[in-house]
């Protein structure tokens, strides 16, 4: 193969790289997320009564746990693909090179014998002296200062090639270990996913032997919801009204129009965490004929969280329902529901700014020790799905 060919096949190699490094760097950073994750749920499993009792705080807990952990494991497998073929694009590199290295070899090698044998023939120092005339003397001045030029160019090509075929090697070094500590982080995963897949399963037995009393409290649960939801929603309805009959002023409408564009971007209400309960209809995780109606999301953190406001606004309600209390914050047109805080740091008439702490969620120690915030969003009187409102 020609030096030409050679040195256009690498530079489509060369381009294909970046492509390669880019999907591992994302991946990496990926997996660091997820496991920041498992790490937060774990701190949570940590808070639980310190025993093997099966309750629905663990057994939830578990099941992100799981959830997590597979999600880490299929990325895992994904860079380990991708670490596989950038380390094939970087061995093709290589190995391009040293063909490029060994055909400029070859011509320095020619070249220096062939200059060798001119000079047995005669020195350059004569062949230049010799001239017949000033303009052939600096002709071949000339001619001499480009061919030490020309030498020292092969020289420094060999040299260039040799340096960069030193960089694949080393960049290969590098995608070998990557792998093996990709790997090494994929065997200590799946280990954890088996470990947590008999909790789970042990877990879902217990809970299902207990399926009487679990029913009564589940029920209870339901009513206490129930009437929470009725009173939000009474509230918001009242509050909506009120604003329609009077036109929203010029920062409303700003703030409104500032809350809506951040559809799918706003922060979360707390600051780490994990959303425990969906939006919508969702069947219960241990008794499948059980269905749950959620009309917020329910987002589970660590004994002593904050919850915040997602986006700036003014407190338009701070009231205590079942033993908690709940904050209303006008946006506009829009508002959004923190509930099941056992402490507030605003009133009514208070301005917010968006991440502002509102108050400490509620810990229940009743419920093993969970911290659960409930978050709704309503634009008008109609209530949203706040998963399509906060941030992936």
């Amino acid at each position: 193969m020609k030096v030409e060919r050679i040195i256009l096949v690498l530079l489509a190699s060369v381009l294909l790289l970046p492509a390669w490094a880019e999907s591992v760097k994302d991946l990496q950073k990926k997996q660091k997320k997820l496991q920041q994750e498992i790490e937060q749920t774990n701190k949570m499993l940590s808070q639980t009564k310190r025993d093997e009792s099966a309750t629905m705080n663990k057994l939830t807990l578990i099941s992100q746990n799981i959830k997590n952990q597979r999600r880490l494991i299929s990325t895992l497998d994904n860079e380990i693909v991708a670490l596989d073929g950038q380390m094939r694009q970087l061995g093709f590199t290589r190995d391009s090179l040293q063909r490029v290295l060994e055909q400029y070899k070859q011509e320095y090698a020619e070249f220096v014998r062939q200059t060798h044998f001119a000079r047995m023939q005669q020195s350059p120092l004569l062949f230049v002296l010799s001239s017949d005339s000033f303009q052939q003397l600096v002709r071949r001045t000339r001619y001499m200062q480009e061919f030490a030029r020309f030498r020292q160019e092969q020289v420094a090509r060999i040299r260039n090639t040799q340096a960069e075929i030193d960089t694949q090697n080393q960049l290969l070094q590098t995608n070998k270990s990557d792998k093996e500590s990709a790997l090494t982080k994929r065997k200590r995963e799946q280990d954890n996913l088996r470990r947590d897949e008999r909790k789970q399963k042990t877990m879902l037995n217990q809970l299902k032997s207990k399926e009487k009393d679990l029913n009564k409290k589940l029920q209870q649960q339901q009513k206490k919801v129930a009437e929470l939801n009725k009173k939000i929603d009474d509230m918001v309805r009242k509050q909506a009204e009120k604003s329609s009959t009077t036109t929203l002023t010029k920062e409303q409408k700003l703030i409104a129009g500032g809350f809506e564009a951040n559809k799918g971007r706003l922060p979360w209400p707390i600051e780490r965490g994990m959303i425990s309960g969906h939006f919508g209809k969702q069947q219960h995780p241990v008794y499948p004929q059980v269905t749950i109606d959620n009309k917020g999301i329910y987002l589970q953190t660590t004994a002593g969280s904050k919850a915040r406001a997602v986006y700036k606004g003014e407190v338009t309600s701070c009231f205590l329902v079942a033993g908690t209390y709940a904050v209303i914050i006008q946006h506009g047109n829009y508002r959004t529901v923190y509930s099941n805080l056992s402490r507030l740091t605003v009133k009514q008439g208070d301005k917010v700014e968006a991440k502002q702490a509102i108050g400490t969620i509620f810990t229940d120690a009743e419920q093993d020790q969970k911290t659960e915030l409930y978050f709704q969003i309503y634009k008008d009187k109609t209530i949203q799905n706040p998963e399509l409102w906060i941030a992936k």
